[in-house]
């Protein structure tokens, strides 16, 4: 039975083309674009999830890879060819002890109130350390729990995972390499400590921005 002209017009275009566009709407896209803003912008009846898989498995060993960070997709420059542009790319920044800490354990316990946070440095937080890290956006505001109080809990962004060469928190080492990388000190629990972020504000740390 012969289509009719209605019909015609939701075919999908064939996957070749549908690949085209996905590379060009990544390409013109500085941020990662997830499959459903793929899905909004593409005509009727397009797969971009098989779409990117076609043209994740084209860029396999290229110069430039497609990679998954989150729930989203974005070109990035492979990773041993990252030192080509590390004189454009490195950006030297001064984070806190504090904030250094305070990022690791948000971005291992995720989703993590302030209080939990507290209770794993043994030490306060102060509101300009998480201030801080939101203003990189590293670190947002996630659900509230439901629990007394409603607490708001903290959760890292995907621009930190975009940032790290990350697909998700999971991949992050965890506490004991932490510690043993020097990023995350053992300490005393709260009831016994006195000391709070205020008194490591000297205590300053370079990060580096390395893609």
């Amino acid at each position: 039975m012969a289509k009719s002209n209605n019909d015609s017009l939701f075919e999908a275009p064939p996957m070749a083309e549908q690949e085209r566009m996905v590379e060009a709407i990544l390409f013109a896209t500085a941020d990662p674009v997830s499959v459903l803003e793929l899905t909004g912008r593409m005509p009727h009846g397009c797969d971009p999830a098989e779409a990117l898989a076609y043209v994740r498995k084209r860029y396999e060993g290229r110069g430039v890879n497609l990679v998954k960070i989150g729930d989203a997709w974005a070109f990035r420059t492979a990773g041993d060819l990252g030192f080509l542009m590390q004189k454009e790319t490195i950006e030297t920044r001064k984070l806190s002890r504090a904030a250094i800490e305070t990022l690791a354990i948000v971005a291992y316990h995720q989703p993590v109130t302030r209080a939990e946070i507290e209770e794993i440095r043994g030490v306060s937080v102060s509101r300009g350390t998480v201030d801080q890290l939101i203003e990189l956006e590293w670190v947002r505001i996630g659900r509230r729990r439901m629990t007394p109080g409603r607490p708001v809990t903290f959760v890292v962004t995907q621009g930190f995972l975009d940032h790290f060469g990350l697909e998700n928190a999971r991949d992050l080492p965890g506490l004991k390499e932490l510690r043993a990388a020097g990023l995350l000190e053992n300490r005393p629990r709260p009831e016994t400590v006195v000391e709070t972020d205020e008194d490591e504000d000297d205590d300053q740390v370079d990060l580096f921005e390395d893609d």
